[in-house]
């Protein structure tokens, strides 16, 4: 791979847990390298205790979220030479999760609130019953599909100031999926989910900062989703459906 005009990349790396530090190194500085390529160059070729998360490489999985320059991003699909700033670039874990090692961080609390938010698919029939067709033109169809090329990168959580002040928040991912959910007819659990939604930590909870679809990879709008909860849950609450 050519070299670019400067030689050479100034990154700093966050090594260790969640009391770790920033270490710096140098790596070469090449045309159309992402940050996962700097990450790799690091690992490969100056330090191999470095741990990091990464699958795809094509933005497909989700898993090498990081923060670069203080942003949250998918790093396989980030060029360097549109964030780097003097030829120096910061990479830490994403924020709001625990530190596992060095740019690795834990997913666990992510997909548990996944989890509290109904965001399992439940069936209404069985394997042995025809699989109902959906058509395309429905419009539960079509509001499912603003919201269901979520990856579970965990950009959004990481970048979303509600689940830092609120421990309890549920986060755009998972309401999003949550509201997908809400519009398939097939699904079986819809009242509960809704339940789950509406409590404390869940749509309510969302201030519409809108800093969700701004680092959202894949460029969806989970606050235009959890806004559409609000709208149902208030509606059930009205009709009694809902207890406050």
């Amino acid at each position: 791979m050519p070299q670019a005009d400067n030689a050479s990349l100034t990154v700093s790396i966050w090594r260790g847990g969640q009391d770790g530090n920033f270490e710096t190194y140098s790596v070469p500085n090449r045309q159309n390298q992402t940050v996962l390529d700097v990450v790799t160059h690091v690992q490969r070729h100056i330090d191999p205790t470095l741990s990091y998360r990464f699958a795809c490489r094509v933005g497909m999985c989700g898993s090498c979220g990081m923060t670069v320059n203080g942003r949250p991003r998918w790093t396989c699909r980030t060029h360097v030479s549109k964030v780097a700033k003097d030829g120096k670039l910061q990479i830490a874990p994403l924020s709001n999760l625990p530190v596992i090692k060095d740019l690795a961080a834990d997913m666990q609390p992510f997909f548990e609130k996944w989890q509290k938010a109904g965001g399992v698919f439940e069936p209404s029939k069985s394997r042995a019953e025809p699989v109902e067709p959906i058509r395309p033109n429905e419009p539960q169809r079509i509001a499912a599909d603003e919201g269901i090329e979520c990856i579970n990168c965990g950009v959004c959580y990481a970048g979303c100031d509600t689940v830092r002040w609120n421990d309890d928040y549920l986060g755009p991912a998972a309401l999003n999926r949550a509201w997908t959910l809400m519009n398939d007819r097939r699904d079986s659990a819809q009242k509960p989910r809704l339940a789950a939604v509406a409590a404390n930590g869940g749509c309510h909870a969302c201030h519409t900062h809108q800093s969700c679809q701004e680092y959202c990879p894949q460029s969806l709008n989970p606050t235009g989703s959890i806004s559409l909860l609000k709208r149902l849950a208030t509606k059930a609450y009205l009709k009694g459906e809902l207890k406050p």
